[in-house]
């Protein structure tokens, strides 16, 4: 896989179960260690770096939250390990929950948010961290049809925002109407990337038409 994003990109990966989208953003968060090859970030090669010490954050298809801990302590997690103060915390994690739509959730229990709160409280708490570019895994695979609105909405005021963004996603709408790139992925290489309209309208090679084709009926 060769790959340039550049600085305020939204780059969606589509492309077969199976195909690579996942292994590749795991490898740029540092959760997979490649044989060979390089990750550069701001053209430093970060390919041995611990996940944790890397600038990017990653938002996953199942919350990943810590259920025994509310909503503000979730987010405000990351913030601890970084050592900052109380006085520091409480207005990120506030100013955090703001923007993704849930002021007035801090105290709330895990188990007593909706799939999609849950998910827009794990954007939070990758948010808080100041991350120079945020990884979306399925970010709403796992969420009922009327919850995944909700999770997009956020991700589309990001990209508005200027956040580098990297999403694996099944939904060709979002990718269509707010993707910088899509990178068509088949077999663990990129077979095409190009403008959205480009590559849903005219793709170029089969197995991108093949892949649309199968995707029609959903």
């Amino acid at each position: 896989v060769d790959l340039t994003i550049n600085k305020g990109d939204c780059v969606v990966l589509v492309g077969p179960s199976g195909c690579g989208k996942t292994t590749t953003l795991r490898v740029i968060a540092g959760f997979v260690t490649p044989k060979s090859g390089n990750v550069f970030f701001d053209g430093k090669d970060i390919a041995n770096m611990p996940p944790y010490k890397r600038p990017v954050n990653t938002v996953f298809q199942k919350y990943a939250l810590f259920p025994h801990l509310n909503v503000f302590e979730n987010v405000a997690f990351g913030l601890r390990l970084k050592k900052m103060t109380e006085d520091e915390i409480r207005p990120k994690v506030l100013e955090m929950l703001e923007i993704v739509g849930l002021k007035g959730f801090e105290r709330r229990s895990i188990y007593q948010l909706s799939g999609g709160q849950q998910q827009r409280v794990a954007i939070a708490r990758s948010l808080a961290m100041h991350p120079k570019a945020m990884l979306f895994d399925e970010p709403t695979s796992a969420l009922d049809p009327e919850m995944i609105n909700e999770v997009l909405d956020v991700m589309v005021d990001l990209v508005r925002q200027g956040m580098t963004m990297i999403v694996v996603t099944h939904e060709m709408n979002f990718a269509r109407r707010v993707a910088d790139r899509v990178v068509f992925m088949a077999d663990g290489a990129i077979v095409e990337e190009g403008a959205p309209d480009a590559f849903f309208d005219h793709p170029q090679s089969q197995r991108a038409r093949d892949f649309l084709d199968s995707i029609k009926g959903h």
